[in-house]
């Protein structure tokens, strides 16, 4: 069980759990209306996303341009989601 869990195998096993909390809660939102829209949820999963799978290259002693291509990536979406949600709020407070 412990070379499993310093294995890429469980990385691989959060990542497709990742995938199910976005469809089952954009499923949710299309059928009730509520809680956030796919394209929200999508900005800050995508980054939880890019560090796993730096995680996951590291792991694997892949090439250390990957590891810094996926935390360039998560850092990325996570300044888009930031400004996409302080935009979003500055429209709110104007009201």
């Amino acid at each position: 069980m412990a070379d499993w869990l310093a294995s890429e195998g469980v990385v691989d096993l959060i990542l497709a759990l990742v995938l199910l909390e976005w469809l089952v809660l954009a499923g949710l939102h299309r059928v009730t209306g509520r809680g956030l829209a796919p394209a929200d949820l999508a900005g800050f999963l995508l980054s939880g996303v890019f560090l796993l799978l730096a995680l996951r290259a590291a792991l694997v002693d892949a090439w250390w341009g990957w590891v810094n291509l996926c935390l360039a990536g998560s850092l990325l979406t996570h300044l888009v989601d930031l400004a996409r949600r302080w935009k979003a709020r500055g429209r709110d407070s104007t009201r």
